[in-house]
């Protein structure tokens, strides 16, 4: 009898929640976004969502409205699905929107959240953006690297010449090209397609581990009281992978210091690394190991799953789309032939 009455309270409990909270938003004058009725009490709209994600994000919008205010337990999302609305929150209203959440990853990951994928909107983030956009992203730096990029190109077309007679998974062949596009531009190193050393299986593992780990969603970022039951066990696997990554990217950025100041002869090129540890001698506050490490790790983790994804996509939508693959290959053998690749 008493758990039947305390069963009925909560569901008494939970009505009077949901409406006061609806008509508290109808009586105010807050010009907050129209959002998705009800709002459960602690998990909101978590039980909305279900893989993959952005499908289900879309049919939200598809059936609410393109801008809305949806809780993912606790944090308010807004979620916008107008390309003008879109536009604008990342232009005119940037500085509004330019704060990251404060997840349990970019605490781990992201160095008490000093990285600059976690780090939040103010001075020590500008500087950081500073340093990437002139000493990594400028058009200059990038140029530095082209020869890289075309010779990866070279490499994957020749793999998939050679594997054409069984089915590819295009999902796995061009991560491992845009990662070798990035390592061979940090360190000078490939390490997909070639002989494998032991320094190879490590990068290779730490990657796997932060692919499965990234997969991983951790409720406790947005229900709190979930962090008490069985997140324990994903804290302590981060903490491991972060010790496997510093321990690996510390190795690269050793074995790139000069020795007494002095450089390799017939060097004609810099890695990213060696531009960063050029830099610290003259500036040694802003350029840590730790600021090098983390600038390594944003841009593997920020520029391999997006450009390989992005590749698949493309392919994906030509594929199913074959008077445009026709189309697309015709006006490459008009303007360039068979006899060199595109450039």
């Amino acid at each position: 009898m008493e758990y039947l009455l305390v069963i009925v309270a909560l569901l008494v409990a939970s009505f009077i929640f949901i409406f006061s909270s609806y008509f508290r938003r109808k009586i105010s004058n807050l010009s907050l976004p129209p959002t998705v009725f009800p709002t459960l009490p602690v998990i909101g709209h978590l039980h909305l969502l279900k893989k993959p994600l952005y499908r289900t994000l879309a049919t939200i919008s598809a059936k609410h409205g393109q801008i809305l205010l949806i809780r993912f337990g606790s944090r308010r999302v807004l979620l916008v699905s107008s390309p003008t609305a879109a536009e604008e929150c990342f232009t005119k209203n940037d500085v509004i929107f330019a704060n990251r959440p404060r997840f349990l990853a970019g605490k781990i990951l992201g160095d008490n959240y000093t990285s600059i994928g976690w780090a939040p909107y103010g001075d020590h983030w500008r500087n950081l953006r500073r340093i990437s956009s002139i000493e990594i992203f400028s058009p200059h730096r990038l140029n530095e690297f082209h020869d890289i990029r075309a010779d990866e190109g070279r490499l994957l077309i020749r793999k998939l010449i050679s594997e054409c007679s069984s089915p590819v998974n295009f999902k796995s062949v061009l991560q491992e090209m845009t990662l070798n596009v990035l390592m061979r531009m940090i360190s000078g190193k490939r390490y997909f397609g070639g002989d494998m050393k032991e320094e190879g299986k490590q990068f290779q593992e730490i990657i796997k581990e932060a692919v499965l780990l990234s997969d991983t969603s951790n409720l406790g970022d947005h229900m709190p009281i979930m962090r008490w039951f069985g997140m324990k066990g994903l804290e302590r696997k981060m903490i491991t992978l972060q010790r496997k990554r510093d321990t690996f990217l510390q190795g690269l950025i050793e074995q790139h210091r000069t020795v007494d100041g002095i450089e390799p002869k017939n060097k004609k090129k810099n890695t990213m690394i060696e531009v960063l540890l050029q830099l610290q001698k003259s500036d040694p506050d802003n350029y840590t190991d730790k600021v090098i490490r983390s600038f390594v790790l944003n841009l593997l983790s920020a520029g391999t799953d997006t450009s390989g994804t992005t590749m698949e996509w493309a392919l994906s939508l030509l594929l199913n789309h074959p008077h445009v693959i026709k189309k697309a290959q015709n006006e490459i053998d008009s303007h360039l032939g068979k006899n060199r690749l595109v450039e």
